[in-house]
């Protein structure tokens, strides 16, 4: 094998209690772990999923339907707490860590730990850029979706500091995870607030009043119900054009949306892509405007229709012909629209506007959107409800900035406290 593995290494970052210590070495894989095939499971374990998210996880836990039959689950692995799997996926996300007892698919490898040490500081590894790199880069056949087996993984080289540093490097990015479970789970608390806050806001299907209404339009009456021609004045369409490039356009460049703007319910306006083509620039129309909805009138079944709010005019950024932009008439509280139609309820409604032979591509004709029944209470209680929901929304976008952030300042982290293979000591 290789003598690089002999070769020390030291990382960017090292914690000060380590700094006089020695250089890391590096480890052949099948000098770390061992390939377990134990096939005789004990009645009554869960089956799990292997996932780049969430590990090894038994498969009632997350949204994972998948049948097995008696007769399969006989062929399948007992993985242990500690556990490592290597799944088909790999070589995208990393090599997955279980803290289940359970059985799994007999199509994945599973590696068990030698010797001593931390399995957290090797369930970070195993997950880093770099790793991930060396698979995608060294091992054969994982382009066409080909398993990572035990022999390419036992000739992989694993940076191995002494026992302690381990340790401290583990119980470092473990901390900064338990930060980034506990800002995912305020982003969740969040949405799920609105949710159940819209829930209430809004008249559930049959009544004409909200359960939950402001205190100063509590003796306001029942909402009515109005086709949203009432509230929009028009339904315009852009062009589209080649654009010759697949980047988005910069400030001082001209782009075209692309349907993914939208797609997710907020206005999303660096999904674009740039216009060079003097000759594509004269065909442009329908510049996106301010205080807009924006609609998919033409995708999949479960996107058409798909719909955003605009705050703000971006006047090199244009429609494609694929997309809507609502323009409001006066009196109307287009965040409040844009609450009713981007809700569930409001997507869900919609989509069964539309018609298509195709089971791939639908479309929705602008009668039967104008047509669209909406409920509505007043021009003020309109903008009192749009308000409040727009200053949740604002609440989850900062919380989601932080959780990227802290995601971000883990991926960096790794990158300085593993050392890399420029690394190598003369």
């Amino acid at each position: 094998m290789n003598s690089k593995a002999n070769h020390s290494l030291l990382p960017k970052l090292r914690f000060p209690e380590f700094r006089s210590s020695p250089g890391w070495k590096e480890q052949f894989g099948d000098k770390l772990f061992d390939q377990i095939s134990d096939k005789n499971p004990e009645p009554g374990l869960p089956v799990l999923a292997i996932t780049q998210e969430h590990g090894a996880i038994p498969r009632h836990m997350i949204d994972y339907h998948v049948s097995v039959t008696e007769k399969s689950i006989e062929s399948y692995k007992v993985v242990q707490v500690g556990d490592f799997i290597i799944s088909l996926r790999s070589f995208q996300g990393g090599i997955e860590y279980s803290q289940y007892h359970g059985i799994c698919s007999p199509a994945y490898v599973v590696l068990r730990r030698r010797g001593g040490g931390s399995d957290a500081y090797f369930r970070h590894y195993l997950k880093t850029d770099r790793l991930i790199q060396i698979l995608t880069k060294n091992l054969e056949g994982l382009r066409d979706g080909k398993m990572i087996s035990y022999k390419q993984f036992s000739e992989l080289q694993i940076p191995v500091p002494a026992s302690e540093e381990q340790q401290k490097i583990a119980d470092c990015l473990s901390s900064l995870d338990e930060l980034i479970a506990a800002q995912a789970r305020k982003v969740d608390a969040l949405k799920t607030h609105k949710k159940g806050l819209m829930q209430q806001l809004f008249p559930r299907e049959g009544e004409t009043q909200p359960r939950l209404r402001f205190p100063e339009f509590r003796d306001a009456g029942e909402w009515q119900k109005s086709p949203l021609s009432k509230f929009v004045l028009s339904l315009d369409a852009g062009v589209s054009v080649n654009s010759g490039d697949s980047r988005p356009a910069n400030k001082t460049e001209f782009g075209v949306l692309k349907t993914s703007a939208i797609t997710k319910g907020q206005f999303e306006p660096e999904e674009n892509k740039v216009v060079l083509a003097e000759s594509e620039l004269s065909r442009l129309k329908e510049p996106v405007s301010s205080d807009t909805i924006i609609m998919c009138r033409k995708n999949t079944p479960a996107l058409v229709g798909a719909n955003a709010y605009v705050g703000s005019s971006h006047e090199n950024l244009f429609l494609p012909d694929l997309l809507w932009a609502a323009k409001p008439r006066e009196g109307v509280s287009m965040q409040f629209l844009a609450f009713i139609l981007s809700s569930d309820r409001g997507r869900t409604a919609l989509s069964k506007l539309a018609k298509g032979s195709s089971a791939s591509m639908s479309n929705i004709s602008k009668p039967d959107v104008l047509a669209f029944s909406v409920m509505a209470p007043s021009a003020a209680e309109q903008q009192r409800i749009a308000d409040c929901l727009t200053s949740l929304d604002a609440l989850i976008t900062t919380a989601t900035q932080e959780l990227e952030t802290l995601k971000t300042h883990k991926k960096g982290l790794m990158q300085q406290l593993f050392p890399s293979a420029e690394a190598v000591e003369a």
